[in-house]
């Protein structure tokens, strides 16, 4: 009986093991679920808006303060990397953030790549002193670039454009040296902008009606403008209203500060030059281009310059130009130059343009505009060889980065009729900043198609709607110039359109995929650079820096401190900075500014906390140089 008992199983065992595994899965179940309604509520968590505070533009006599502007932090539980992520390049020993000093108070305008005390170990043929000669990494700056005393933030848009505070740009050298021109005047603490230019000292306003009574700029086909030897940019300034955007270049040179007071102003400029290297912008660029007594020899070396602007110029796009020769029969005495000179010179650039198959629109009074033809077809069809200039052998018409001038025409793209516009024709502005570029229907971009292009645009659209809660001061007017470190497609521009600001697109020279030439067919600007060199532009020009993804790009090519201190040098105070990136390079990036004083909080990405990419939000606070620094 015992033997047959052990063979058998007991109906309580076996309802218990079946009781334990029921317990089991529903312990389970319950814990899952719980989890599951957690993680739920927790994605929901709107993240509360950091407090933007501003120094007051009147407050002359309030002392210098931190701002508090990051320290808020969002609802809920702030995120907490710190226990689980090993920020590279600390010892564990020492997790405490370098703490940079400021520099001394006489490089508060110091601009790496344009150091005048450098450039004078460079040649001065072909103006080589003046182009971007970057100082070698043992010589680097590892401080801080601090403001002026007494800095306050610019007046905002539009009334900056007529008036920026002395203190900021502390020079008076241009009100005295262009008074008779009316660049810009002193009154009292602050500099006032009448508009004024070597050959429009009665303001830019009736310059640029002259301009219109000439060829139409109101119509939406002339979107983008380069200005070449800008002054103080009042061209551009009043082009805006006009719906035209200008990039404006100047050289750091005896007219001290004056891409400074234009970038103070609210208007695109950059310091830049004509020397030997191709200006940093993509072919067939700009819908106009102007020289106004830009004192840019046109004539010579083989007409390479009027070379560099036919690369940049739009087919069908103008060329403007007031000054020397132009009028040079009433103008000669007052230019202390000979008739017959000028005259040589005129004819000249008239040689030059002809060859080019440009044609000669309408000289009038001192303004004499040029239209480059809308392809090449047409004028090889109908000239000898010798009556035009040579074609590049290259068809990298786009490369423009310590990239060498060429005194030869750049090659439009291939056409099936004289009619066709090389390149494509492009919508009317506004309707252009969304319609798919042509460089894309064309498949001239690897990578890029209309699909995309119009994923992208609702991409940058959702995101900005995502920054406006994190920053409510967006959408605001508080800023005016802003930048985008690494532009894409330029869809972030584009999902700023509605407010009072422009954007610098930067397209980083050694990208797999080059839309520079895609933003400029939307209508915006932008340029090329490279993030491990200094850009070409004064301290505390922009409002807002944008980093997609840019210090995962440039994490094994150089020391990403100096990306960051680059960054502060341009960033105005109480600036902000946006930084999209994976956890762990945003970590290394906020223990880095914390030794800059800087104020950052990391919040999750628009689409919810279990997105890897996460966004830092960083402000930098408000402080100046001590005068006694000035040693």
């Amino acid at each position: 009986m015992g033997k047959e008992q052990g063979g058998i199983r007991h109906p309580d065992h076996q309802r218990m093991r079946v009781t334990l595994i029921i317990g089991v899965v529903g312990l389970c179940a319950t814990a899952y679920i719980l989890g599951a309604w957690q993680g739920t509520s927790s994605s929901n968590i709107k993240p509360s808006p950091v407090v933007y505070t501003r120094r007051s533009q009147c407050d002359d006599d309030a002392a210098p303060r931190a701002s508090s502007a990051a320290s808020a932090r969002p609802a809920g539980t702030p995120l907490d990397f710190q226990a689980h992520h090993q920020v590279v390049g600390f010892n564990e020993s020492s997790l405490a953030p370098e703490k940079i000093p400021p520099c001394q108070l006489k490089y508060s305008e110091y601009t790496p790549c344009h150091d005048p005390r450098r450039a004078r170990k460079f040649p001065k043929a072909m103006m080589q002193y003046r182009e971007r000669h970057c100082p070698k990494r043992e010589d680097l700056f590892r401080c801080l670039i601090p403001a002026p005393p007494n800095y306050k933030n610019p007046f905002k848009w539009p009334q900056s454009r007529d008036y920026a505070w002395y203190d900021n740009i502390p020079h008076r050298e241009l009100s005295i040296e262009k008074a008779v021109q009316n660049w810009i005047q002193v009154e009292g603490n602050r500099f006032r902008f009448p508009g004024g230019g070597t050959m429009f000292p009665h303001g830019a306003d009736a310059y640029i009606d002259d301009i219109n009574a000439l060829i139409p700029l109101t119509d939406g086909n002339i979107r983008t403008a380069l200005d070449t030897g800008c002054g103080v940019a009042s061209w551009g300034a009043f082009l805006l209203k006009r719906g035209i955007i200008t990039m404006s270049f100047a050289p750091r040179d005896s007219h001290e500060a004056q891409v400074q007071f234009a970038l103070e102003r609210g208007v695109p400029a950059m310091i830049g030059v004509m020397a030997t290297d191709r200006i940093p912008y993509p072919a067939r660029a700009f819908d106009m281009a102007h020289c106004s007594r830009c004192l840019i020899p046109w004539n010579k070396l083989s007409g390479m310059y009027l070379v560099e602007v036919d690369r940049v110029l739009r087919p069908g796009g103008y060329w403007i130009l007031s000054g020397p020769p132009i009028h040079w029969k009433r103008h000669s005495k007052g230019w202390q130059r000979t008739e017959e000179d000028l005259k040589q010179e005129q004819d000249e650039i008239e040689d030059i343009a002809e060859r080019l198959c440009w044609k000669k629109v309408v000289e009038k009074d001192d303004l004499a505009i040029w239209q480059k033809s809308s392809n090449h077809m047409e004028c090889a069809n109908s000239r000898k060889a010798e009556e035009t200039l040579q074609m590049c052998n290259s068809s990298d018409v786009d490369s423009a980065w310590y990239k060498k001038m060429e005194a030869c025409i750049s090659p439009l793209p291939d056409l099936k009729s004289e009619e066709e516009v090389a390149g494509g024709a492009l919508e009317k502005w506004p309707e252009r900043a969304f319609a798919v570029p042509p460089r894309i229907t064309q498949g001239s971009v690897s990578g890029l198609t209309p699909e995309k292009f119009q994923e992208d645009n609702k991409l940058w659209e959702e995101r900005v709607e995502h920054y406006k809660k994190l920053i409510p001061p967006l959408a605001k007017g508080r800023y005016r110039n802003v930048m985008d470190m690494d532009a894409g497609m330029g869809g972030f521009a584009a999902a700023l359109m509605k407010y009072p600001l422009w954007v610098m697109n930067v397209v980083p020279a050694g990208s797999a995929r080059d839309a520079l030439g895609v933003i400029y067919e939307r209508g915006f600007i932008g340029t090329y650079h490279d993030w491990c060199e200094a850009f070409s532009t004064y301290p505390r020009t922009y409002d807002l820096i944008h980093a997609d993804k840019v210090f995962s790009f440039y994490l094994d090519r150089c020391d990403i401190t100096y990306i960051l201190l680059e960054m502060d040098r341009i960033l105005r105070p109480e600036g902000t900075v946006i930084f999209r990136d994976n956890v762990e390079t945003l970590v290394k990036i906020q223990a880095i500014t914390e030794g800059m004083r800087w104020k950052s909080q990391i919040m999750d990405h628009e689409s919810g906390p279990f997105n890897p990419e996460k966004i830092l939000v960083a402000v930098k606070t408000y402080w100046t140089a001590e005068p006694a620094q000035n040693r």
